[in-house]
């Protein structure tokens, strides 16, 4: 018994150390890329979509709910950012923080609803999502813009914007990584594998899966503001798009869900390959990209990362 402690106690060392190599790899490469010169614009929408699938991780990987209206925490992170800029001039780096804790408020009002299950908890997230849009249309124009939306009006420095959103994304990994290797943690697969058996074993099922779907809801608007003031210019129509959820979706998917390692793949191979498409076919760029959606979940229909565990068992021990 304490030979088997001693090795798996040795194996999670192995594996936190090859996971905290990448991540700092990853982070470093990021981290030159305005120095270099290199594409600002992609480095950018590449953490964004880290962050998103990473935080999408958290409640739909690790706690089995697929919420389909997970775009109502990017909106309200991003309506929240510029309001508090726009119209009450707070410094827009304290808007940001604020506007994750929007998030998090948001997450607690619709908490009720992970009492649903399967498609049914998907279809009225999806829905919530769409009543966030609304409510925000029609809140006063001095607020919110109307249908307009908000222009900052902010002097942009897009390499300072760079490395908030790379801060947000660095937090969003160091959280599911610790996440992963947690009481917390191990709660959340208990109830996603099983819910009834979980609080039979002394779970506190509702508790532990609102703190997920909280964690959940701060990143996604933490990475929704720093878009809108990357941007500079926020719309209800683009920040409630169900194209969001939609990536957000298929890129944690495309890597495998409920890894911590896995959204990060996904996010790095689908925003390249969908990158790659627009330059080359830019008229055929959602036909291709859902091409290639299609012969992914075909002949890796657990991911990558999720298809070379399942392939290599072994290798389990050694991925985060």
């Amino acid at each position: 018994m304490a030979t088997d402690s001693r090795d798996d106690s040795a194996i999670a060392t192995i594996r936190n150390r090859i996971w905290f190599t990448a991540m700092a790899a990853i982070v470093a490469a990021l981290a030159l890329v305005p120095v270099l010169g290199t594409s600002l614009s992609f480095s950018f929408y590449l953490m964004l979509w880290i962050t998103m699938a990473t935080g999408l991780n958290i409640i739909a990987g690790f706690t089995g709910y697929m919420p389909l209206g997970y775009v109502a925490f990017y909106g309200i992170g991003a309506f929240a950012t510029a309001i508090l800029t726009k119209m009450f001039g707070v410094p827009v780096y304290f808007s940001i923080l604020a506007g994750g804790v929007c998030g998090v408020l948001l997450s607690l009002l619709i908490a009720p609803t992970l009492k649903l299950k399967g498609i049914y908890f998907a279809i009225v997230s999806l829905g919530l999502a769409i009543i966030c849009r609304l409510v925000i249309v029609n809140l006063p124009e001095s607020w919110a813009g109307g249908s307009y939306g908000i222009n900052l009006g902010l002097s942009i420095s897009p390499v300072v914007t760079f490395y908030y959103m790379l801060a947000v994304m660095v937090a969003a990994l160091l959280t599911i990584t610790w996440l992963a290797q947690s009481r917390l943690g191990k709660a959340l697969r208990a109830i996603r594998d099983d819910d009834q058996a979980a609080e039979v074993m002394g779970v506190n099922v509702v508790a532990t899966r609102l703190k997920a779907w909280m964690l959940s809801a701060l990143f996604g608007a933490l990475a929704g503001g720093v878009e809108a003031w990357y941007t500079n210019i926020i719309d209800p129509e683009s920040a409630f798009q169900f194209l969001v959820t939609a990536k957000t979706v298929i890129y944690a998917i495309a890597g495998g869900l409920g890894t911590v390692t896995g959204p990060v793949v996904g996010a790095i191979f689908m925003v390249w390959i969908d990158d790659l498409i627009w330059q080359r076919f830019p008229i055929f760029n959602l036909f291709l990209l859902g091409l290639a959606i299609i012969l992914l979940i075909l002949f890796l229909p657990r991911g990558i990362v999720g298809s070379i565990i399942q392939r290599k068992p072994s290798w389990r021990r050694y991925i985060l």
